[in-house]
């Protein structure tokens, strides 16, 4: 068990210079860093980078036996499979399409956002586009695009309205409605009250 974390603003500039480094260094980076925490470094290392145990140990392995790739490649020849989200045409494009009427964010931070579908309600939704693309590689896409999970503070259970879907489907109906009209558009942020 890891007993120290960093804190989540160097956790944010470490994943940052993870991500601008080639693969052979970011394999070696990660390693060190699990080095340098000890018993637990490897799994916190490995979420902090969102990268593979196994490409952590190959970093260890690199920097403690000093091992090469022949010609000192990078990565074996023929080594690696690309993912999905970056192989897919137009995944990005489609992605969009899925949660333009499904997203929401937060008034005090611009950079928070997060949609009211699950991962199998959008991973249906490219499957009637006929694009398989599975659970999985629909959280790696929400996390490429910056969502995050929502999750419930308290569960307090809601009384039943028969209409509730109507509501949403009626304010979407206004909402291109009044887009394609040529009114201006405005948008407002309602503030959090800070109570002291």
């Amino acid at each position: 068990m890891l007993r120290k974390k960093y804190p989540e603003e160097t956790e944010k500039q470490m994943k940052s210079f993870f991500d601008s480094l080639n693969e052979r260094d970011r394999r070696r980076y990660a390693a060190i860093e699990t080095m340098k925490l000890g018993h637990g470094g490897q799994k916190y290392i490995s979420s902090v980078m969102s990268c593979h145990f196994q490409t952590i140990m190959a970093g260890i392995n690199e920097i403690t036996n000093g091992i090469e790739n022949p010609d000192n490649r990078i990565r074996k020849p023929g080594g690696g499979k690309k993912k999905i989200i970056d192989t897919v045409e137009n995944i990005d494009e489609v992605f969009f399409e899925i949660l333009k009427d499904h997203t929401a964010g937060s008034p005090i931070d611009e950079e928070i956002k997060w949609t009211n579908l699950s991962l199998k309600d959008i991973s249906n939704a490219f499957k009637s586009r006929d694009m398989n693309i599975s659970p999985y590689v629909v959280k790696q896409l929400l996390k490429k695009h910056g969502f995050v999970e929502r999750k419930m503070t308290k569960a307090v259970t809601m009384k039943d309205c028969k209409d509730r879907n109507r509501q949403f489907e009626r304010i979407k109906e206004l909402k291109e409605e009044y887009s394609n009209s040529e009114n201006p558009i405005i948008s407002i942020d309602v503030k959090k009250r800070i109570h002291r």
